[in-house]
């Protein structure tokens, strides 16, 4: 699957935005590099993603902080634990 924007929630933050985003894929496939590339005009360096993803049917989640969004080029994401 691929990134969804329908399921990438702002649920906090001012200067950090905090987001919450759901998907059917496993974490090492959300925590891609350029995964969230069709996010590039919501993220920012240092936004926190709280990730829910699904591996062989298990929910699983971690927390991905945005380490860079050089607008419509790149997003990159670190795993946050």
């Amino acid at each position: 699957m691929a990134y969804s924007a329908s399921n990438l929630k702002k649920i906090a933050g001012g200067a950090t935005g905090i987001f919450y985003y759901d998907s059917t894929d496993a974490i090492g496939t959300i925590d891609d590099a350029d995964y969230f590339l069709g996010a590039t005009n919501e993220l920012k360096v240092g936004d926190i993603i709280i990730a829910v993803g699904s591996t062989g049917g298990t929910r699983t989640v971690d927390i991905l902080v945005v380490s860079s969004a050089t607008g419509a080029t790149t997003v990159t994401t670190i795993n946050g634990t």
